[in-house]
């Protein structure tokens, strides 16, 4: 049986499915997580990973322009045939990338503990976070090193490198997590220093991909180090987005320093859905990532045509994903938490607030989508704009004036929130469009 879709799809499909059984490999390694630590005795150990994860979110996306802002301008450079540059933005990425790792090492105990004080939760909690937390930070360098990595094999096209290097290292992270605390007892910490070593082999499998792909005739020369400038070029060039994905992180942040201000059974039930979440969002992020790949080339190329026609594929085929995911969970909801927890006041609890889940999908697919556009063409600040928009002027107030419906409103606001990046996205990306302006230099 064939499928006669048109070139466009084709090449979307191409390069979608393997970054979305690649983004998959993420919220899978959540989920077993949480069922590791949902079948011990105490909800202590979920909480406390799901307040050490949401830190090094925060902590580590901060700087996720070091993903999103390379596969932007290598898939330009791809689009122009342009070598120098692609080898060039790739070892100046990997050099930043690393320096800011051992930066954040050598500073990690002020940022944690201002993080755990922040968010404030149970006194049994904090030193279980604050446990993960100090082991966790030893993989820095290399989550920095794979956001360069995994943004290079995007923009240049070739889905399947991060594909092998994080379904490898997450296999390794899921054994590790099941022997670490299910065979030897090691809880909370267990989980961490899993992660840890999983890190590490992700780096390592994705530089052995990236030497493989290196254009042919470029050598390697002074020249590809740059000088000073060039180091601030990018991070300047992407400083948009370090404020957009500050802006994003902390709303989620307060999202679980609110549910453990609720108490700790509240705060491990909005753990468990927001590991479907996140399961939405990776799933959904590999049309978008496809889109970032595509997108960047039709602007490299000039090619308004590619990009209409990219555009349109890229939405038609979001939309049929978030269906089908409103089905799945709509449909095995109740199963699903059941799965990742046996505590039984937990799983009720997630019960009750499940409802909520099933508007995310197509709450948040847009701004998904939109995201991939908006980084291909590198429009990075109308990215910062729109999510400060989203953040202050709407998930903020609609947080305050639920604040009486308890965890309901918590969950309300972060419908609002995703709501609110559809829409704002949505003009700007019809205005832009109206204007002939995603081919205008910045």
């Amino acid at each position: 049986m064939t499928f006669n879709l048109p070139a466009t799809d084709r090449r979307l499909w191409a390069l979608a499915w393997p970054l979305m059984l690649t983004n998959l490999t993420v919220p899978l390694l959540g989920l077993v997580d949480t069922a590791v630590l949902g079948h011990l005795e105490s909800p202590e150990y979920l909480g406390a990973v799901a307040v050490g994860a949401n830190l090094f979110s925060i902590l580590y996306w901060t700087f996720g322009f070091m993903r999103m802002g390379t596969t932007g301008l290598a898939a330009q450079a791809w689009g122009k045939r342009d070598s120098f540059s692609q080898v060039a933005l790739l070892l100046r990425s990997v050099l930043l990338a690393t320096g800011i790792g051992v930066l954040l090492i050598l500073c990690h105990q002020p940022l944690i503990q201002t993080g755990l004080t922040l968010m404030n939760p149970s006194q049994g909690v904090t030193e279980l976070a604050a446990e993960y937390a100090a082991i966790r930070i030893w993989s820095a360098p290399a989550v920095l090193c794979q956001y360069t990595l995994v943004g290079w094999l995007i923009g240049t096209q070739f889905p399947r490198g991060p594909m092998i290097m994080l379904i490898a290292a997450n296999g390794l992270n899921i054994v590790l997590d099941i022997l670490f605390v299910t065979v030897l007892g090691w809880n909370s910490r267990g989980v961490a220093i899993a992660t840890v070593i999983a890190e590490y082999g992700a780096a390592t499998i994705g530089f052995l991909i990236v030497l493989s792909r290196m254009p042919e005739g470029q050598t390697l020369t002074r020249a590809l180090f740059g000088k000073l400038e060039d180091y601030l070029k990018i991070l300047r060039v992407n400083r948009y987005i370090m404020v957009r994905t500050i802006a994003l992180l902390l709303v989620l942040a307060f999202f679980t320093a609110q549910g453990a201000r609720q108490g700790d059974t509240i705060l491990a039930a909005n753990a468990v859905l927001i590991t479907f979440l996140l399961l939405i969002s990776n799933a959904l992020d590999g049309f978008a990532n496809a889109a970032e790949a595509l997108i960047g080339e039709a602007v490299g190329k000039g090619s308004r045509r590619q990009f209409r026609v990219v555009f349109r594929s890229a939405l038609r085929w979001s939309l049929w994903g978030a269906l089908l995911l409103t089905i799945v969970f709509v449909a095995g909801g109740h199963w699903l938490i059941s799965l990742l927890t046996g505590i039984e006041e937990v799983r009720a609890t997630a019960w009750r607030y499940l409802p909520w889940l099933w508007l995310l999908p197509f709450a948040a697919v847009w701004g998904f989508l939109l995201d991939g556009v908006f980084i291909g063409a590198t429009r990075t600040r109308d990215m910062q704009n729109t999510m400060l928009f989203s953040a202050l002027a709407v998930f903020a107030p609609a947080w305050w004036l639920t604040t009486g419906w308890g965890n309901h409103g918590l969950w309300f606001a972060l419908i609002s929130l995703m709501v609110a990046r559809a829409v704002s996205m949505g003009w700007l990306c019809w205005s832009h469009t109206r204007h002939g302006r995603w081919f205008e230099s910045q």
